[in-house]
């Protein structure tokens, strides 16, 4: 496996990966599995919720959303929300905690159809899934159609420099197409 920098932009890309719909046909990965992902989580939602005033009257939308491990403490605090998870059986498991979910991968031409079926967020936000994104300028794109005008959007992503600092080199896989 071999990790490439682009000379223009500095963004660094994986030559060998897996194609999205085989990893996420049948996901093997739950973030509720995580009891301190979990929990950090929660400390994100109530950081917002009082940084953004966010209330029943509100929406909050999350990218690649998984089991609802996050979007699961917005709607404790009756928030509505929309996960949005590409993985069927990661999206189901959402679904049955009673976490409004839609299954389909992300990028402009979907940010449309969810507009117009769900509306515009106040909060939009995506943990970990820029990564496993093979189209960045498509997937930003459709950020930029979803987020309602006055929104906010929160993207939390690993940190190249650290991962190499810190030898994590476990973190660079086949899922992932840049980093």
């Amino acid at each position: 496996l071999h990790a490439y920098v682009c000379t223009n932009c500095y963004l660094v890309q994986l030559d060998e990966y897996v194609a999205p719909d085989q990893i996420f046909s049948d996901y093997d990965y739950f973030s509720s599995y995580s009891d301190s992902w979990v929990e950090h989580a929660r400390k994100y939602v109530e950081m917002m919720t009082q940084r953004r005033s966010l209330d029943s009257s509100s929406l909050v939308m999350e990218i690649a959303s998984n089991d609802g491990y996050l979007l699961q403490h917005f709607v404790n605090k009756n928030i509505p929300v929309l996960g949005i998870e590409p993985a069927a059986n990661v999206a189901q498991a959402a679904i049955d905690k009673g976490i409004r979910t839609t299954v389909r991968f992300f990028g402009k031409e979907s940010a449309s159809a969810i507009k117009e079926e769900f509306g515009q967020p106040d909060l939009l936000l995506g943990n970990n899934v820029l990564a496993h994104v093979p189209n960045i300028n498509d997937f930003i794109s459709g950020m930029k159609v979803l987020l309602k005008p006055d929104g906010v959007l929160t993207m939390e992503f690993p940190h190249l420099l650290r991962l190499i600092e810190e030898n994590q080199f476990d973190t660079i896989y086949h899922e992932h197409f840049s980093y």
